[in-house]
């Protein structure tokens, strides 16, 4: 029997280079298309087009585009499983055809947000094209002045200031909740979280009423940018709510006991462990209720007004919003009005996409993943922590430093793992 040449270590040995293999085998491609899936996909479009265009053409004489792409697809479907059952089994036939419904799907979903995003700056490019519809108002521009008169920086502003409002109010109450449906529980919180998920699919319009019957027809708040940052509020919060618990419940109980082991209080652990891991995910939540936010109307329209000039106070006067610009704009027959509201909802758009990615770069981050700022702050406290142990250590008479007693460890290791390699020589 062979003398194993492996250092021993305790009970395990450590494997040398020649123990690997001499030859690795390819890493196998778990995804991708064969040869044959492309023939097969290929002859079911064209069997599915050369059927469908003999039904539209020859037999029926229908004349709809929708039902020849409807038809199209389904004979697609009804044609590419025929094809893969020739040479599959059941379970593939099955994987193949859920795989196309599954690529259609995603594949109409890019498709409809391109045509939407493609559309809106095709519309609003003649408004778009000029430096006045970024710098001014609408107080001195009508419904027949060209597109070189007037602007909508008071709608911009207005939003600003709205959804700046809401969030304020949104972020801290719908995290909050979220860290007592979870950490806390109860009966009251399974109730709650019933609330919440009932108000996720509140009507906007059912907001805004309730807005102008319980603080604007009261005389609490009057019209203003307020009252419509309240109704927006009414509607992000739920969003809010049920995506950060979502996201809270997600965190490993094992951070938790860990935390709680090492004698940290319950919200200690909350605040230093749970809300840290769950970072990435909270700020998801924040980017879902302001996408619902953002974009509303009619709270905004009963709340608010419709106003065409600057109005920097939340608390006094009309405050109007880009989409309620946007509503204002295009209701008026004239082209250049709708020009301004194809261009005003562009914006909408542009600003969105800065507010997400601002909200992803500075909070959207996995766990562990510091930024540069953040590393240099963590580097800085920790030679504020050596400091301090190295004034402690001087203070009770001991002059050596971490460093130092960190090389005499190592030395000391050293030394001692020495007669251990000669016994294991010998």
């Amino acid at each position: 029997m062979a003398k194993s040449t492996h250092p021993i270590v305790g009970r395990t040995f450590l494997p040398t280079l020649t123990d690997a293999p001499a030859a690795i085998s390819t890493r196998r491609k778990l995804r991708g298309l064969r040869l044959d899936d492309v023939f097969d996909i290929v002859g079911a479009l064209a069997s599915s087009w050369s059927l469908t265009w003999l039904l539209f053409g020859w037999l029926t004489g229908m004349q709809s585009s929708v039902a020849f792409v409807v038809v199209n697809f389904v004979l697609f479907l009804v044609a590419y499983g025929v094809i893969t059952s020739l040479k599959n089994r059941r379970e593939e036939i099955k994987d193949r055809i859920i795989a196309v419904l599954l690529a259609s799907a995603g594949t109409i979903l890019i498709s409809a947000l391109l045509f939407v995003v493609i559309y809106t700056l095709g519309r609003g490019q003649l408004a778009l094209g000029h430096l006045n519809f970024f710098t001014q108002s609408m107080e001195q521009a009508g419904p027949l002045d060209p597109l070189t008169v007037g602007g909508i920086i008071h709608a911009v502003v207005g939003t600003l200031i709205q959804i700046t409002i809401a969030l304020a109010i949104t972020i801290p109450l719908g995290i909050t909740t979220a860290v007592f449906l979870n950490e806390v529980g109860g009966k009251f919180a399974k109730f709650v979280r019933t609330i919440a998920d009932a108000m996720t699919a509140l009507p906007s319009i059912v907001a805004g009423l309730f807005v102008l019957s319980a603080f604007i027809r009261t005389g609490i708040v009057p019209r203003s940018g307020f009252a419509a940052s309240l109704a927006i509020t009414v509607m992000m919060l739920p969003i809010v709510i049920r995506a950060s618990d979502v996201v809270l419940r997600l965190v490993a109980n094992n951070l938790r006991e860990a935390s709680l082991a090492l004698g940290a209080s319950k919200w200690r652990t909350v605040w230093h462990i749970v809300l840290p891991t769950a970072r990435s995910g909270l700020v998801t939540a924040v980017i879902l209720g302001t996408a619902r936010g953002i974009g509303e109307t009619s709270p905004v329209l009963l709340t608010s007004g419709i106003s065409a000039v600057m109005n920097f106070n939340p608390f006094a006067g009309p405050m109007i919003s880009l989409p309620l610009q946007v509503f204002d704009f295009v209701k008026s027959p004239e082209p250049t009005m709708i020009a301004r509201g194809f261009g005003t909802a562009a914006t909408l758009l542009v600003l969105v996409l800065i507010l997400f990615v601002l909200a992803r770069t500075f909070g959207g981050k996995a766990p562990g993943n510091l930024s540069k700022s953040a590393q240099r702050a963590v580097h800085r406290q920790s030679l504020a922590d050596e400091a301090r142990i190295e004034a402690a250590m001087a203070s009770s008479g001991s002059v050596s430093s971490p460093r130092s007693s960190a090389t005499t460890n190592s030395t000391a290791s050293k030394s001692s793992a020495a007669p251990t390699k000669r016994n294991q020589k010998k």
